[in-house]
Formats: C-alpha cells, structure tokens, sequence
C-alpha cells in the first residue's frame, strides 16, 4: 500500500538535498544524448539507465555521507501530451513512461536505504510549452484539465509528491496545484524567473505565489525557484508573508539569461563555489529554506559543495 501524507519529511526543517541539472549533465559531462531533452526517453535502452542511475546514484551517496534527508525526483518532465508529436509517443506510451521512471527511482530509494535521512520519491512536471519562453497564455480551468491526465497515472504509483518544475505562468500553476489536490497528492511549485527576477510572463515573483495561495487556499506544500541565478532574484526576496512559501532553491551555476542559455553551444558551469555562497547568503535572508539542489549547469560539483557549506565535516560524492 501507498502511503501518502500532506506533511512532507521535509517540513521538519532539517536539510534535504536534490539532483542538479540532470539532462545537462547527462548530456555535456557525460556524451549521452537525450532525444528531445527528455529523460524519461532514456528508460528505454540499457544505456539510458545506466546512465540515469550513475547520475542519481552520486547525488544519494552525498546525501548519505552528508546524513541529509534527499529529493529523488522521477524523470517526467516532458512525460506528458504537449510533447507526445515531438516524440512520436502515444498516451499509452507516456503513461507508461510515468510508471516506469516511478519504478525506476523506487528502486534506487531501496539502494540507499541505509541513508540517515529521508528519501522521498517525487515526479516533476514541467510546463505545457517552452519553460523559458512560454508560447501562450493558459488558463486555470485549462492546466487543471491537461495537468490532471499526467497526475491521475502518477497516483497509480508510489510516488509521495509532485513538483511543477520550471512553471511561467500562475494562472498554470494554479490548475496544477488543484489538479493535484484532487488526487491526493503533495504538491509543490517551482517557478523560475527571468534576470529580473519576474516570472517569464512578466508578473513579479510574489505576486505569482500569493496568486497561487489565494486561489488554491494555500494547498501547496511550499513554492521553490529554480532555473535562475540566485542574483536574477536575489534583490527581489524582501522581508514579505510570501517569501517565507518559499522552501527550496534550485539555481542555475550560470548568469545567463534563459534566451542565452537556449542559445548556448557550450555549457555554462558557473562556479561551484560561488553558487554555494550565494545560497548561504539566499538562506541567511530566509532561514526557513531546507531544500537545496541545482538546474540547468550544475552537476555533483555543485551540489557537493553546496551541501559541504550547509553541513559538518568533509565528506564528498565517490
């Protein structure tokens, strides 16, 4: 049996570590190609899973030496409809692909299951459309339809939580959160921000979050930013109710802008280093947030030495 519970591990407010940027990494640092920047596609051949599971399996051994407790997210971001014509799948292919990449992490959770801290199995879904540069508008009514299909397949696992990852848009968000909600499962939202610290659709970050809450009775278990450098929105988290929603942070190593990103023939690291004294400031300012991790550019480096700043001692990923 599933057991599902509104109060994450992670409201305890003890560390909790996530992956990086997962299909930067795989495909710069590593040389394996993912077809159409979907991982979950990558289930598919011996290859692709090992690839996958080399890839997790650094960042729970972090976790493990760090005794942090570890978000291990599901490889379905692109696993839904919006993308089935660019990837030649059918609805019984992507749901399929849901409860795979669900098995799949299950599977490494009982590989680390020695780990001090909490593992929790969470799917992330991305937005419906271009995550830096949506094409159009959508509605509240008209995510909670479209979102609700990719949602009800990952009801039928054990997953413990879903993340919108990479979310534009509120009024997305928003039917997310009560797409969500209806099935039963933990939901957080994860919006990412523009060099100005906006939301790509041009609504300020607070504004986004407060929009959401209201509209949803505050139904999401808290809000994270991630595909931003933290100086995209570091000014922009003043002392305010909303910024305490947020929980987590998953930056890009990288200053780039995300029309530059898109852009990029090479990878932009950043600095490790750097990246983990700016989430020491960013956390400094908000104490609250627990869960840190990296996107787009960072790699085990990054969280490593992210997690090093945050934690005793001086044990590193193997």
């Amino acid at each position: 049996m599933t057991y599902r519970t509104k109060v994450l591990p992670q409201a305890s407010g003890k560390l909790f570590l996530t992956d990086g940027g997962l299909e930067t990494d795989i495909i710069f640092n590593h040389g394996v190609e993912i077809r159409e920047f979907a991982a979950h596609t990558l289930l598919t051949s011996a290859q692709g899973r090992h690839a996958l599971a080399r890839y997790f399996r650094g960042f729970l051994a972090i976790a493990r030496g760090r005794k942090t407790g570890f978000i291990l997210d599901a490889p379905t971001w692109k696993a839904h409809s919006h993308w089935a014509q660019d990837l030649g799948a059918t609805e019984t292919e992507l749901r399929t692909a849901n409860l795979e990449a669900v098995n799949f992490i299950a599977t490494l959770r009982d590989e680390f299951a020695g780990n001090e801290g909490p593992i929790v199995l969470n799917a992330v879904i991305g937005p419906k459309g271009d995550a830096y540069a949506p094409e159009t508008a959508i509605t509240e009514i008209e995510a909670e339809e479209y979102h609700a299909q990719q949602i009800r397949w990952l009801a039928e696992t054990e997953i413990e939580m879903i993340s919108a990852l990479t979310f534009t848009q509120a009024p997305e968000a928003t039917g997310f959160v009560k797409a969500a909600d209806k099935a039963g499962l933990p939901v957080v939202v994860s919006f990412t921000v523009e060099t100005d610290g906006r939301l790509p659709s041009g609504q300020p970050l607070g504004e986004a979050i407060r929009e959401v809450d209201a509209a949803t009775r505050g139904a999401a278990a808290y809000f994270m930013v991630n595909c931003a450098h933290p100086e995209h929105f570091l000014d922009v988290l003043t002392d305010y109710e909303w910024t305490r929603r947020i929980q987590g942070l998953r930056c890009n190593a990288s200053r780039c802008s995300h029309a530059e990103l898109d852009a990029a023939e090479e990878l932009d690291a950043g600095n490790p280093r750097e990246l983990a004294s700016l989430y020491r400031a960013l956390v400094a300012r908000m104490p609250w947030v627990n869960v840190l991790g990296g996107c787009c550019g960072t790699d085990l480096r990054h969280v490593s030495t992210i997690a090093a700043a945050f934690t005793a001692g001086d044990v590193m990923a193997s």
